[in-house]
């Protein structure tokens, strides 16, 4: 039987396969790649506001107004369809005094809308400013009022927001066994009618897979829309912290639970999902109108991780406490204060002999042994004294510190979580 001979023409060449190859590139290979630039760009974009944001405060320099405002031009240049970059760019120029570039930054805004332009969100604006008049310091309201009661005797209510991450999607994240359960502990003592009796309903928490970036920005805008001005805010985080890099110190980012980082480590992902903590300074300084908000960051690694001396939070990126810039702006305001559970140069450890990190153990455990109606200045005494002992000794052939720090908008800023007590602190 002859065997037929198959034709050269049937094998389609290189240089006839050449078209559709282009083809097919430019049809779907070449956006593809276009459309990951573009988000690299995107990302990089994002990176600019916040650190933009980092200098736009209500009582930013002339110096931090221009050096924020070449950050959002360029953010601009990278990202052309970034509202934020767009919106608080307006506001910038404005503030500057531009308005011909102002006007037409707003119009660019409009034509990308964003979470910031949708919410006004003003960075410049405080929700609770500072009286100043005749020599006094003070707050502008019922400075006088005890904790949990307005001037006028109306009661007024207590709301928190407390975000405990100890697993992340991404599995390239080092994961953190005891801050869902630090979490949960504080949220307790909030409840407890023998420590801050709080109205359960008014105590959110979200805890691990619930405590997504989306989610985080929700709670806080509900915190913003609940609260009162005679009202008590309380913020809790425990999770991971970063800095963006060793350059910045003054920007912060939480990594929530749906953070990416990847396999090969990509800074624009991980900045680009994390959250970053000037949104949270922000929402408290400019959204929260309660005169009484007390603020505790617990951005915390293992204690084996520390052990081992890696404090990362992934290969190749650091964990980080929060700066003392980043501490200067959440206090912006009335009646703010701000509890770190370590040093800037330190971090926060957890300890398997207490089945907690060391820093929420011993506040709720102060909260407890003090009372509810003790004014966190002495809450934050004892919880400073009992860590920095508690992780000095445990972690003795290590030469480990952890030292908490505390921050206020005021010298004598200082109330109570629970009621009955005095303006002044005193029980």
């Amino acid at each position: 039987m002859r065997k037929t001979r198959r034709s050269h023409k049937t094998r389609p060449s290189l240089a006839a396969l050449a078209p559709k190859i282009a083809f097919v590139f430019a049809l779907v290979l070449l956006p593809a790649l276009r459309s990951a630039e573009a988000q690299g760009r995107c990302g990089a974009g994002v990176d600019l506001v916040v650190q933009a944001l980092e200098k736009m405060r209500a009582d930013s320099s002339a110096a931090e107004l221009e050096d924020a405002n070449q950050l959002l031009k360029r953010a601009a240049e990278l990202c052309g369809e970034l509202g934020d970059a767009w919106y608080y760019r307006a506001l910038l120029e404005r503030k500057l005094g531009h308005a011909a570039l102002a006007d037409f930054a707003a119009r660019q805004a409009q034509r990308f809308p964003s979470d910031a332009s949708a919410e006004q969100a003003n960075p410049f604006v405080l929700a609770a400013p500072l009286l100043r008049a005749a020599g006094r310091r003070g707050v502008d309201g019922p400075g006088t009022a005890a904790p949990g009661a307005s001037a006028s005797g109306r009661p007024a209510d207590r709301w928190a927001l407390i975000v405990g991450i100890g697993s992340f999607t991404d599995k390239n994240i080092e994961p953190l066994r005891y801050t869902a359960s630090d979490a949960q502990s504080f949220a307790d003592a909030l409840i407890d009618p023998k420590i801050g009796h709080f109205k359960p309903e008014n105590v959110h928490a979200l805890m691990n897979d619930q405590a997504t970036t989306k989610n985080i920005k929700i709670q806080l805008n509900w915190l913003a829309r609940s609260a009162g001005p005679d009202d008590l805010v309380v913020v809790y985080v425990a999770t991971h912290g970063s800095s963006r890099d060793l350059d910045t110190v003054g920007v912060n980012y939480i990594i929530t639970h749906d953070t990416e980082i990847g396999a090969n480590i990509d800074p624009d992902s991980l900045y680009a999902t994390a959250l970053p903590m000037v949104e949270i300074a922000n929402a408290i300084a400019t959204r929260v109108k309660a005169r009484r908000a007390a603020i505790f960051l617990d951005t915390c690694y293992s204690g084996n991780a520390a052990v081992k001396n890696s404090k990362l939070i992934a290969p190749g990126i650091a964990n980080a406490a929060p700066s003392a810039q980043t501490l200067d702006h959440i206090k912006q305001g009335a009646g703010r204060m701000v509890f770190a559970a370590s040093g800037t140069e330190e971090e926060s450890l957890e300890s398997d002999t207490l089945k907690h990190g060391f820093f929420t153990y011993f506040l709720v455990e102060a909260l407890r042994t003090e009372g509810g109606s003790a004014p966190l200045s002495r809450i934050f005494d004892y919880t400073e004294k009992h860590v920095s002992e508690r992780v000095a000794t445990e972690f003795r052939q290590y030469h480990l510190q952890q030292n908490p720090v505390m921050s206020r908008s005021e010298d004598d800023t200082d109330f109570a979580l629970g009621p009955g007590a005095s303006a002044g602190g005193a029980p």
